[in-house]
């Protein structure tokens, strides 16, 4: 393989972007980085989990202790979250219908709640990711997918993925149904896997997004005959070695390493990052300027939670403890 500079940035963005994450988490005063690309553009952390709809995910749709826990409830709240992607969509249709179940809250009844909503103009579906609508015959995109979701529960899939012996068998699931391509079936498979429903390792499978591909692009001018998954799979076994050569001491997020979700994620934030901090190597999505501008926001971070079984130490006050400014520190 052949590394170029941008790299190096790659690692550099990681621990920048996870320090930022840690001196919010502090309690610190803004500004939190004296990175002018990372002070002027928004990115997301370099921890997926950490990221704020990922977080209202889990704390809010999964593990709230007023939801159950069956399969199927699981799988409902996450899906219906996760394929408007939207808190605010979310919220609007727990205002209307009350809390959000499969057995009190099926799609039919959610169909009118969005019909109203997309008819007074509010905003439906996230930006994040591109969604097409599913070819089920219904005129507005929502409908379709609240189709599609319908299906799934009728065929059983939240049964059929508890059977799976993989997060990539849990994968296949997903990109079986209209609409959902690998890019949203991995992403979907990964937001399942947060929740109760699998217990699946993340440091087993990945899939490339068209944003990881175009920053991988930016970051080798060779790959050496590796596909964008292997080489995904290389940079989250070889991290601690990567940062090291660079004198970069990388918190990680509560003993929590990279994973290769993370990896691929940070891949796609480098081929926003380089086209300002590197505008003159080239990558394959011929994009050449960052849309979304940074906003900071007045309010605190709450504590995070995370997956029990993840075995994460996090301090229940982020505000005081030495060790973690420490590490924010050593960031730097």
């Amino acid at each position: 393989m052949k590394p170029t500079e941008v790299f190096d940035t790659y690692w550099r963005f990681a621990a920048e972007r996870q320090a930022l994450y840690l001196r919010r988490l502090t309690g610190r005063e803004e500004p939190w980085t004296t990175d002018p690309v990372l002070r002027t553009y928004r990115f997301t952390n370099a921890y997926r989990a950490s990221d704020r709809v990922s977080q209202f995910l889990i704390n809010d749709v999964q593990y709230s202790e007023h939801r159950s826990q069956a399969p199927a409830e699981l799988f409902y709240r996450t899906i219906l979250f996760k394929i408007f992607n939207r808190i605010d969509t979310w919220s609007l249709l727990e205002r209307k219908l009350g809390p959000l179940s499969w057995q009190a809250t099926p799609p039919a009844m959610i169909t009118k709640v969005m019909d109203d909503a997309f008819g007074a103009g509010h905003r439906l579906y996230s930006a994040a990711y591109i969604m097409p609508s599913p070819p089920l015959g219904y005129k507005r995109k929502h409908e379709n997918h609240l189709a599609l979701i319908g299906r799934m529960m009728d065929d059983d899939l939240p049964g059929r993925m508890m059977s799976a012996r993989s997060l990539g068998e849990v994968f296949e699931l997903l990109l079986s149904y209209p609409g959902i391509g690998r890019f949203l079936a991995f992403q979907y498979a990964i937001d399942l896997n947060y929740s109760a429903l699998l217990d699946f390792s993340e440091e087993d499978f990945v899939v490339a997004g068209p944003g990881a591909i175009d920053g991988i692009s930016k970051c080798f001018s060779d790959l050496g005959g590796a596909g964008p998954e292997e080489l995904i799979f290389w940079v989250t076994e070889n991290q601690d070695r990567e940062f090291s050569r660079r004198g970069i001491e990388f918190p990680g997020l509560f003993g929590r390493p990279l994973m290769p979700i993370d990896c691929q994620n940070l891949f796609c934030e480098i081929s926003k990052y380089a086209r300002v901090a590197h505008p003159d190597i080239a990558g394959v999505s011929g994009r050449t300027r960052i849309k979304q501008s940074y906003r900071p926001s007045p309010n605190p971070l709450p504590r995070p939670q995370f997956p029990s079984r993840w075995d994460l130490n996090v301090p229940e006050d982020l505000t005081t403890p030495r060790d973690l400014v420490a590490m924010m520190e050593d960031a730097c």
